[in-house]
């Protein structure tokens, strides 16, 4: 089943999930598999904590139970770039000069993204500051590329840089 959940988009899988069909636990959880099968070689996420992510997912599945009204995100796993700040997460803007930064509250997108009902599950890599130094994530098509900064313009001098 978590290879079907992968292949829903995030409007038919909140719509399956918002039908009862299956939990955003499951949702959350089949997402969360198919990252740490990925993530080894693409090293996209700078945090990821399963256990939060399963935490809220729970949280938002009890809150279907009770009768609450459901926003267009409602259990769809979420990550945002590390230069964001979030309260349960670290934000260190890809830079040791922040690491262990622990923000007191969540950017406002992050606010949006929560009413929302969007699961939070952790923070992708970015250029340092976003704008310095890429990251380590690898292109998921070719792992000789980086995804690169701003634009994607740094995926393609960074790739072509190595293809040299």
């Amino acid at each position: 089943m978590a290879d079907e959940f992968v292949k829903l988009t995030a409007t038919e899988a909140a719509a399956e999930i918002a039908r009862g069909a299956t939990s955003a636990e499951d949702y959350t959880r089949a997402c969360l598999q198919r990252i740490e099968a990925l993530d080894g070689e693409i090293k996209a996420f700078a945090h990821l904590d399963r256990g939060h992510a399963l935490a809220q997912a729970r949280r938002l599945d009890e809150r279907r139970k009770e009768g609450h009204s459901l926003g267009p995100l409602h259990g769809i796993p979420v990550a945002v770039k590390d230069i964001i700040d979030t309260a349960d997460y670290p934000t260190e803007c890809g830079s040791p000069l922040v690491a262990g930064r622990r923000p007191r509250q969540d950017a406002t997108v992050v606010t949006k993204l929560r009413a929302a009902g969007a699961v939070i599950v952790g923070k992708t890599v970015t250029t340092e500051f976003a704008y310095f130094h890429p990251g380590p994530t690898r292109n998921p098509h070719d792992h000789a590329r980086t995804p690169g900064g701003i634009g994607g313009s740094g995926g393609r001098a960074h790739g072509a840089a190595r293809a040299r």
